[in-house]
């Protein structure tokens, strides 16, 4: 959203999609969206001053295959719901902020919804060099914690810690394991409590741990938001 607010564009909504309050999941097996995290994604609209809209994923990633076709009861059909939702309140959208970075998988889907809605997929971090993208996202006030831990070196002990405290780590393990620097083949996932668009910031006041496979080379363990509040940012 940055880089969509750099290059002229203005953000009128924020638009999230979330586990079904029913299962009582906080991490779905979506190929598509994040859900972890979930819990604490209305502070958003207060730290933005913009409204939020959200849908819980009814759909499974049922089409797989490279090119994307509409298909009943897949993911991606709700993200197009989602979509058609804003737009009967914001008419004059004309585009959808997107923060692919190498997955085509993910970018097909997306533009594939934005051209059946009359709509352009602005992805400017496509394809961007991982190492800086990185380090340019922390040294612009990005305060984003780890909230999922999925790859070889990763622990539960790094949840919670800022990508630019773990920038020097992420570097190396991509040295060693070849391992995404900012998470695109899914060995993290990331939860921002305070960026240049935000008029406040959230502050995490208490999270729960939760390990989904403890195995001893590359657990898998994610933070479930306990209680969080809004603060003013200095």
């Amino acid at each position: 959203m940055m880089q969509c607010v750099a290059h002229g564009h203005e953000i009128v909504a924020l638009a999230n999609l979330k586990p079904p309050t029913s299962t009582g999941k906080d991490e779905l097996d979506s190929y598509m969206y994040q859900t972890v995290g979930h819990d604490a994604i209305h502070f958003y609209a207060e730290c933005m001053s913009l409204p939020l809209y959200r849908r819980e994923i009814q759909g499974t990633p049922i089409h797989q295959e490279y090119e994307y076709v509409a298909t009943p009861k897949d993911e991606t059909e709700d993200l197009h719901l989602l979509l058609q939702d804003i737009l009967k309140d914001h008419p004059d959208v004309q585009g959808v902020s997107v923060g692919a970075i190498l997955s085509n998988y993910q970018r097909i889907r997306v533009e594939h919804v934005c051209d059946r809605l009359g709509l352009k997929s602005l992805a400017y971090l496509w394809e961007r060099d991982q190492k800086e993208l990185l380090a340019e996202m922390a040294d612009a006030g990005v305060q984003a914690i780890l909230v999922k831990v999925a790859a070889m070196g990763l622990k539960p002990i790094h949840l919670g810690k800022t990508i630019g405290e773990m920038y020097p780590y992420l570097c190396e393990l991509n040295e060693k394991y070849e391992s995404h620097i900012c998470g695109e083949g899914g060995e993290y996932e990331t939860f921002t409590l305070d960026c240049p668009l935000f008029r406040k910031r959230i502050v995490v006041e208490e999270t729960e741990t939760v390990v989904h496979s403890d195995d001893a080379f590359a657990p898998v363990a994610y933070l479930k938001f306990k209680r969080c509040a809004i603060a003013d940012k200095e």
